[in-house]
C-alpha cells in the first residue's frame, strides 16, 4: 500500500506545529501547546521555584491535551492505519478551532494576558492533542506531528554512522527541519501580529485535511476497482 501522500500530509502537519509552539511559547507565557515534554520541563522547573516560569498554563495545556486526544481517540476507534473519514473529521474540526482561536486572538485587546491567555492555550492544547491522536492513529513510523526526539534518536542510532543503513533517514531529517522551520515561521508572525500566526495554521491545516481526503478518496476507489471482477 502506497502511502507517500499520507506521510506528506504528516510532514505538513509537523511544520504547523512547530508554528504553534512558537506562538504559545514566545506569544502567550512559555507555553507548548503541541510539544508536552516541553511543557513536563517547564511544569517542574515552575513547581521548583524557577524565577518567571509559569505553573498553572502548562498543567492546564497538559490536561486539556490529554483531553483533546481522548476525545478524538474515542471518535476515531479503531480505524485502521489508513486516512478515514473519521481522520478528515479530526483534522477538518482542528482546522475550524483554529481559525476560530484566531477570530479571538484578534477580538481580544490583549490575548496573551491573564484569563484569555490561558483559555487561549488550553483551547488550542485540545485541538493539537486532538490531531497528534488522529496521527498517531495512522501509525506513521517517525512522524508524530508533534514531537521529533524520538526521530532524532532514530536517525543518529540508525545512522552509518552508528553502524546502521539510515532507514527512512530522510522523512526523520525533514520532519527535524519542518518543525524547526515551522517554529521560525511562528516567530515572525509575532512580529505582526498573534491572531496572523494561528490564522495561518488553520489554512495550513484545512489544505492539508482537503487533499489528504480527497487522495485517500481516490485510493479507496482504485482499491475497489481492483477488488470488483470486470465483466467481459
Amino acid at each position: 500500500m502506497n502511502r507517500h501522500l499520507d506521510l506528506a500530509m504528516l510532514l505538513v502537519l509537523t511544520f504547523s506545529t512547530g508554528m504553534v509552539d512558537a506562538i504559545g511559547y514566545l506569544g502567550f507565557d512559555k507555553v507548548f501547546t503541541g510539544n508536552m515534554t516541553g511543557n513536563v520541563v517547564i511544569l517542574g522547573m515552575g513547581l521548583a521555584g524557577a524565577e518567571d516560569v509559569p505553573v498553572l498554563r502548562p498543567t492546564l495545556a497538559l490536561v486539556f491535551f490529554l483531553f483533546g486526544a481522548a476525545l478524538a481517540g474515542r471518535i476515531l476507534g479503531d480505524i485502521g492505519e489508513t486516512w478515514q473519514r473519521r481522520t478528515t473529521l479530526i483534522f477538518a474540526s482542528v482546522a475550524v478551532g483554529c481559525a476560530g482561536l484566531s477570530i479571538y486572538v484578534g477580538l481580544m485587546p490583549d490575548p496573551e494576558v491573564g484569563l484569555a491567555g490561558t483559555i487561549f492555550t488550553s483551547a488550542l492544547s485540545t485541538l493539537m492533542g486532538a490531531q497528534a491522536a488522529a496521527a498517531r492513529k495512522m501509525k506513521i513510523a517517525d512522524v508524530t506531528t508533534v514531537v521529533v526526539t524520538s526521530t532524532i534518536v532514530g536517525l543518529g542510532s540508525d545512522s552509518r554512522l552508528a553502524g546502521g543503513n539510515s532507514v527512512r533517514w530522510v522523512r526523520r531529517f525533514l520532519a527535524v527541519v519542518l518543525i524547526l522551520v515551522g517554529a521560525l515561521a511562528g516567530a515572525a508572525t509575532l512580529m505582526l501580529n498573534q491572531w496572523i500566526g494561528i490564522a495561518v495554521v488553520a489554512v495550513i491545516i484545512a489544505i492539508t485535511t482537503i487533499i489528504g481526503h480527497l487522495g485517500a478518496r481516490k485510493r479507496a476507489l482504485a482499491e475497489t476497482a481492483e477488488t470488483t471482477p470486470s465483466h467481459a
